[in-house]
């Protein structure tokens, strides 16, 4: 593992191991120019992957992708950018190389698109690290990268439970129902995320007190019901006099700035605020040391959003256009002059070019957020995880995020962010279940179901079908879309025996994580990562290996009974509707179509393998779970097979593969 320095670039915090520093102009690989372009050549059948979750397909060739954390709430094929920046490639190809380019400012791929043979990464302002790893297989590429960038955070035992969210549960009142209908419907549960509305006027480590008059008491009532309450906190501090966290902030220089040195104002949810600058270490610690007003009321999870940073405007910004928009006033606009108006007031709205306007204090000196724009979100949640250590130290807590960078996956998970309720987003958390796990983030998730726009029942079960292997099982929506709790729809006896599944499957699924964490592997993984001698595994991008023993296939196209699958070896189908309900049958390597009804999923256990299954029928949450009595579900049942069962009660913070696996025959 090498690294060659290009210009003075900025420390990240990404790396943390030591490298070998070689001259930038012997880079291997690549050919340089303008002292901030790299370029290699591919072949024909070159595939890259890297770049962490984003849209298109696994293999990243044919697009451009830019480096720039982006609160982009459409993720659609035409989009470079989405909340994350995850600045590596893996090359696959006649050479088998990967490069992480460390910069925490903008920078593009263009891989295949302007010339189809052609990889282009160009870095904004010069200054960057190009470290360059090898191995011979590309889940080898992935452990180098670990090696240089750490390993992975994970969250207690009750953070792989099933997650219940919503933009809109306004008070106690709405939590409760929540958890009394899933009773009712005999659905296990563990936690239930607090959306903006649980706040004071959305002010950071408040709580409403008329929606929420005995706030302590009531996170002790869901604990003794195993429900942990989730909370939101997002990156904006309310600007307000009387508001402690904001007139500390103050008084201390904690605040990002302008040019002149004075505090930036920006809106988000409550009005005026300013951004803590989680670049000065002092600033970061007392901003981790603020999660002590809920740790103190029993919250031991949260999820740290708008931290990109999203900004709705600016007031200097939003003052010069309402200035400049009364030169419009009774005027006859022609075209030229409707479309000057048009473009003054999209600059409210110009999230990019707020990053210009405030800055960062490093060393002494004001940085603008646009050289360190990328960072942002890795810091915030870097914060609040050393904070969350330091406030309880003998528990390991949840923290996920939605902006991300190289590095945080040793804070914090991460969540996809706003995607919607369309069969392509289920298709695409897929891919992006592979694409995060190959970046170090092993907890992640998309919301079950779409968070914006309103999901079908359908949508809803297939997505669980899903989202059941997903480490971070969360079911989420968007205030003014439909409700997708599971006890709305009809086919009740179905989304309970799905969910019931995941607590069967969560031996397995927790055991699968954490000895990935340990081993610096994946959970998710393409075909192409496990069968690379296999060209027509690579072309498979719907189907994941998951942990060593099993092949998954959702479906994922509406009014479908069924899919095609491609098995690159011998594998048992369990079509499985309960842990009990299901039939199985041996499958050749090959094409096949495999029938698929609306209430099953497909599951294929691979030859020597074994999936274990514990009893879920009576369990209500993660508390209940028999990890020791497992049942297996194997390829074949006159075989022998060994499994390596990894299990250290879920609370502690130590990671020991060797002290907390124990070998198991079936």
């Amino acid at each position: 593992m090498k690294k060659y320095v290009f210009g003075t670039p900025i420390p990240t915090g990404a790396v943390v191991a030591e490298a070998e520093q070689c001259r930038a102009e012997d880079i291997p690989y690549f050919s340089v120019s303008d002292g901030n372009v790299l370029n290699f050549k591919m072949d024909n059948d070159t595939a890259v992957y890297g770049l962490g979750p984003n849209v298109r397909g696994i293999n990243k060739r044919g697009w451009i992708y830019e480096a720039f954390n982006t609160d982009e709430v459409l993720h659609v094929e035409d989009r470079r950018r989405l909340y994350g920046s995850h600045t590596y490639l893996l090359i696959d190809g006649a050479v088998k190389f990967g490069v992480f380019i460390d910069t925490a400012g903008f920078a593009s791929f263009d891989i295949g698109y302007t010339k189809s043979d052609d990889l282009t990464v160009t870095v904004g302002d010069g200054n960057f690290t190009a470290y360059i790893f090898e191995a011979d297989t590309l889940t080898g590429l992935v452990k180098e990268l670990r090696k240089l960038t750490g390993s992975s955070y994970v969250p207690p035992l009750w953070a792989f439970g099933f997650n219940q969210s919503r933009w809109g549960y306004k008070n106690e009142g709405d939590i409760r129902s929540v958890l009394e209908n899933y009773r009712r419907m005999d659905v296990p549960i563990d936690m239930i995320t607090m959306d903006i509305d649980y706040m004071d006027h959305y002010k950071d480590f408040t709580v409403d007190e008329e929606k929420f008059p005995k706030f302590p008491e009531f996170v002790s009532e869901m604990d003794k019901e195993h429900i942990h309450l989730v909370p939101i906190i997002d990156a904006g501090i309310k600007a307000e006099e009387g508001d402690p966290v904001f007139e500390e902030c103050m008084e201390k220089g904690y605040y990002c700035k302008k040019a002149d040195k004075t505090p930036f104002y920006l809106a988000v949810w409550p009005g005026k605020c300013v951004f803590p600058d989680f670049m000065n270490d002092d600033a970061a610690r007392w901003f981790g040391d603020q999660y002590k007003f809920l740790t103190d009321m029993g919250i031991r999870g949260f999820w740290n959003d708008m931290n990109e940073p999203s900004i709705f405007y600016s007031f200097d910004r939003l003052k010069m256009v309402m200035d400049k928009i009364g030169d419009y006033k009774d005027k006859d606009l022609d075209v030229s002059a409707f479309w000057e108006m048009q473009a003054l007031l999209s600059k409210i709205s110009q999230r990019e070019e707020y990053t210009k306007d405030f800055h960062h204090t490093v060393d002494g000196k004001l940085i603008s957020n646009e050289k360190l724009h990328n960072i942002f979100g890795f810091k915030m949640s870097k914060a609040a995880a050393e904070g969350l250590e330091r406030l309880v130290p003998n528990e390991r807590t949840l923290i996920f995020s939605r902006s991300t960078f190289v590095g945080l996956h040793r804070y914090a998970g991460m969540w996809y962010g706003d995607n919607r309720s369309w069969w392509e987003h289920l298709k695409l958390n897929v891919r992006q279940a592979a694409e995060a796990n190959m970046s170090g983030f092993i907890y992640s998730g998309a919301d079950i179901g779409g968070f914006g726009s309103n999901a079908t029942e359908d949508l809803a079960m297939r997505w669980l079908a899903f989202g059941i292997f997903s480490p971070l099982f969360r079911n989420h929506t968007a205030l003014g879309t439909r409700d997708q709790e599971f006890y709305r729809f009809e086919k009740l006896d179905d989304f309970r025996n799905l969910v019931r599944l995941r607590y069967a499957l969560l031996p397995f699924i927790y055991s699968e994580v954490m000895k990935t964490a340990c081993n610096d592997d994946m959970y998710f993984k393409p075909l192409s990562f496990v069968y690379e001698d296999d060209k027509r595994a690579k072309e498979v991008e719907d189907e994941l290996i998951v942990g060593d023993s099993i092949l998954i296939a959702p479906v994922c196209e509406q009014n479908r009974t069924g899919r095609y699958v491609y098995l690159p070896e011998k594998m048992r189908l369990y079509r499985m509707r309960s842990q009990t309900d299901y039939d199985t049958q041996v499958f050749e390597k090959g094409d096949h179509y495999i029938e698929c009804a609306l209430n099953e999923v497909l599951i294929f256990v691979r030859p020597g393998h074994v999936l274990p299954i514990t009893d879920a029928r009576s369990v209500s949450s993660s508390y209940d779970v028999d990890f020791d009595s497992l049942t297996p579900l194997k390829f074949d049942e006159n075989e022998r097979v060994e499994y390596i069962q990894y299990f250290d009660g879920g609370t502690t913070r130590e990671m020991n593969f060797e002290k907390f696996t124990r070998k198991i025959e079936f």
